[in-house]
């Protein structure tokens, strides 16, 4: 993602997503392997390659899978992007649906990067239906690892909300939400759902979308309005997993379509 005198670099940690989070085309698509640490690395040597004199300034670990399930080749790579690329633990993201083993490992890692929680849902009711792991890793539990993290290393966490039309975005859903922000102290990032095959729903549209951040923030939880960037390529949040030609559509470029996380 490329700024004036600046990129920020969105990697994936794994080849598909065992999450199954129905919204998310890497979660439709199910999981393949880890990546290894060298594999998500190249990542960004790529990336800072084809930025040219723009400096990469910023990692986010929104990409395809779920970083927190592959902990070891992850935090191997944070290590590098640290110490080899000079980047500050502040400025490397690591984003996740709640898998409160590898939040708790990040705790107890040896640097304070920034963790982003994708919530979606602010009961668990609701969430167990949009990111199955909340079955295992209800709401209370993962607010208290969040509030861990925070406590531990002084960062505030933030809230990733994909805004679903008809779905989440009703005032009653910021009231939720706005009550987890105030008890973990997160900053809540909005962004509109972007479309999928998979999922026939689409995103809030800007008007609910700024209603629901002014709501938000009247309730006292701070929020932001995520850009989307990469939609025009099907590459945005959401979106990465790749769809292979047939012979139909062989004379047609390969589209690739994504994942999380920008954050």
């Amino acid at each position: 993602m490329l700024y004036p005198d600046r990129a920020t670099v969105c990697v994936s940690s794994q080849a598909g997503c065992a999450m199954a989070c129905g919204f998310c085309a890497t979660g439709q698509a199910g999981f393949d392997r880890h990546l290894r640490s060298g594999e998500i690395i190249e990542q960004v040597v790529t990336a800072a390659r084809a930025a040219g004199d723009r400096r990469v300034s910023n990692i986010v670990f929104m990409g395809m899978g779920e970083p927190l399930a592959n902990f070891d080749n992850t935090w191997k790579a944070v290590k590098r992007f640290h110490g080899d690329l000079g980047l500050s633990a502040r400025s490397i993201t690591v984003s996740t649906v709640g898998v409160i083993p590898g939040i708790r490992k990040l705790t107890e890692a040896d640097l304070p990067v920034t963790l982003a929680v994708s919530l979606h849902a602010a009961n668990d009711k609701l969430r167990d239906e949009l990111v199955p792991i909340n079955r295992r890793y209800p709401i209370d539990a993962l607010c208290e690892a969040m509030n861990e993290y925070r406590d531990q290393k002084g960062r505030r966490v933030s809230i990733e909300w994909a805004l679903i039309h008809g779905v989440n975005d009703s005032d009653r859903d910021a009231e939720e939400l706005a009550a987890v922000a105030r008890r973990t102290r997160a900053h809540v990032n909005l962004i509109p759902l972007n479309p999928t095959p998979g999922y026939p729903v689409r995103g809030a549209p800007p008007k609910r979308l700024y209603a629901f951040r002014d709501l938000l923030e009247e309730l006292g939880a701070n929020a932001t309005v995520r850009r989307t960037r990469g939609l025009d390529i099907d590459a945005a949040c959401g979106q990465l997993a790749a769809r292979h030609r047939t012979e139909a559509d062989a004379a047609t470029p390969v589209s690739l379509s994504a994942k999380q996380p920008p954050s």
